[in-house]
């Protein structure tokens, strides 16, 4: 005010508020279903608009932080595979926006867990940047609404940008979450392994699970990787290599040219079973049959694990049947057999001793 500079804040980087929705017991949503619900209910009442930058607000004169900025830009050295991926600007985010409305959205509830295709919008980088809101994914999918051909991908879409605001509200309501600790208190007395062998191989893409391995590879090359491994790469450290989901976290986060702390976080403690995720340690993804699945012909990991390329589509998913096709690719770092019937061993004993002392 001294300056003459008016500051004015908002909830930009959100739909809802984190402290806007509360259960009928007033307490913070903790499963997204009963979340989106009612998440529902407050868009329809709230319609984002545009906020225009009111004139008297433009503050003349250099920035006080500026020389400070201008030098730790010199300092950054941005890797040129990043600078080809990704487009940086407002203008280019729009761009982006408008073709995934045009060629993507009518599909995307069909195409998007699927790594080979383009079936997302990619737009994460933008939303984590800054250079495009959220209102404004928002708004031109609830226009996609009104065709019939885009109606269920909309749709689908939208409930993804709920998950955002889903996981601010947890970040914002449980602050443990912000500072190591797991959304459930019973699991930060899991007993994690520590092998730094594991989690290179994991890092590097050489786990022997040519999906796992594809999707790391993907991720250090371009700062990038599809939600579906995501989520697959981050169960596999924490369920079958048993290594402390925060160390796939903090990789993540130093990787993710998208990266944003709450979705991060949310989505590695949802792996974890350490999370929101109300069906916890029983889910355990097979990362053979993910692949099975989601990359049948086998053309994402052919894509990034080279040393597999002239196995068919069979055959690439489980390369240590056919070792003598494969030379050049480790067999797998641990089996996948018993993992689920190990983290289930591991997790109730945790929550006993965790009933135990609370």
């Amino acid at each position: 005010r001294e300056q003459g500079i008016i500051l004015r804040g908002f909830d930009d980087g959100v739909l809802v508020p984190p402290a806007a929705l509360r259960t009928g017991k007033g307490t913070p949503y903790t499963v997204f279903g009963a979340y989106k619900k009612r998440w529902d209910v407050w868009m329809a009442d709230h319609h984002p608009a545009m906020t225009p930058v009111p004139s008297q607000c433009r503050a003349e004169g250099t920035f006080m932080g500026a020389k400070v900025v201008a030098k730790a830009l010199e300092m950054l050295d941005v890797p040129e595979a990043l600078t080809q991926q990704w487009a940086p600007g407002e203008e280019a985010a729009w761009q982006q926006l408008d073709q995934f409305m045009e060629r993507s959205l009518a599909d995307y509830r069909r195409n998007r867990d699927f790594p080979d295709l383009s079936g997302t919008s990619g737009l994460s980088v933008a939303l984590s940047a800054g250079t495009l809101s959220v209102a404004s994914c928002f708004r031109a999918a609830t226009q996609a609404m009104a065709d019939a051909g885009s109606r269920d991908g909309a749709a689908c879409w939208i409930d993804e940008l709920a998950w955002r605001d889903f996981y601010r509200q947890i970040m914002a309501q449980f602050p443990r979450v912000s500072r190591g600790q797991g959304f459930r208190p019973e699991t930060d007395l899991l007993e994690w392994k520590n092998d730094d062998e594991l989690f290179a191989a994991w890092c590097e893409g050489r786990t022997g699970y040519p999906l796992v391995d594809a999707a790391m590879r993907q991720l250090v090359a371009t700062g990038w990787m599809h939600n579906r491994l995501r989520m697959v790469t981050a169960m596999f450290l924490s369920k079958h290599l048993w290594l402390d989901w925060r160390r796939g976290e903090a990789f993540f986060m130093t990787h993710l040219i998208d990266g944003d702390f709450a979705a991060n976080n949310g989505g590695w403690q949802w792996s974890a079973s350490s999370g929101t995720d109300a069906v916890p340690y029983f889910r355990v993804f097979n990362p053979v049959r993910q692949g099975q699945r989601f990359d049948s012909e086998g053309r994402f990991i052919a894509h990034w694990v080279p040393q597999l390329r002239d196995l068919d589509s069979k055959q690439i998913h489980e390369p240590w049947k056919q070792p003598l096709l494969a030379r050049d690719y480790p067999p797998p770092v641990v089996p996948h057999a018993g993992v689920r019937e190990r983290v289930t061993v591991a997790f109730k004993a945790a929550k006993s001793r965790f009933d135990k002392t609370s």
